[in-house]
């Protein structure tokens, strides 16, 4: 019983760690390098993520700058992204290529607390199905004979406070996140 209600907490901790992931990558009124995450440049015929061909920081809370490390590489870091469905216009001098971020308007505010709302809610919906598992997983172990009926209505207990942790969790990260994109 102590198996299935562990492998449960692991399973929902990934799930929230998941969430958080994806809530990294939605954009903020804050520049963050994490925003190119995941954004791939095609160098010398390879998929390369950016991060592994230039240095990324950001100087200011409205400017990500990003340094490639060859020559070579500026335009394809440029077309990536324009390219990608981020919304972001590169300046590229030369030496550096700079990405001004604009400020949200109140819609896109709206629109991505939205989006924020739908990241959590399949959190949830993954948490949820973690219990059922787990639920599924002490039905077996009591019809094995190997909990008895009370041991099974205790494990189930258990497994409905952890996931009712891990919602709230959820929310709380939800809430954070709402807060920091309507933030001005």
């Amino acid at each position: 019983m102590d198996i299935v209600q562990k492998d449960a907490k692991d399973r929902m901790d990934k799930a929230v760690a998941a969430l958080e992931k994806e809530f990294s990558h939605l954009r903020t009124g804050r520049a963050s390098a994490s925003l190119l995450d995941g954004l791939k440049v095609d160098y010398y015929g390879t998929m390369t993520p950016v991060d592994q061909i230039a240095s990324i920081s950001t100087p200011d809370s409205r400017t990500i700058t990003i340094q490639p490390w060859d020559r070579a590489a500026f335009g394809l870091v440029e077309k990536a992204i324009l390219k990608s469905d981020l919304g972001l216009n590169p300046v590229n001098d030369g030496k550096i290529i700079r990405i001004g971020l604009p400020p949200l308007t109140e819609d896109r505010r709206k629109d991505l607390a939205k989006v924020a709302k739908k990241y959590a809610e399949e959190a949830k919906v993954a948490v949820r199905n973690i219990r059922r598992d787990a639920n599924d997983a002490l039905k077996k172990l009591q019809k094995d004979k190997t909990i008895s009926e009370d041991g099974l209505r205790q494990g189930e207990a258990e497994i409905q406070k952890l996931t009712d942790s891990y919602v709230a969790k959820i929310d709380q990260t939800l809430g954070k996140k709402e807060k920091e994109i309507m933030e001005i």
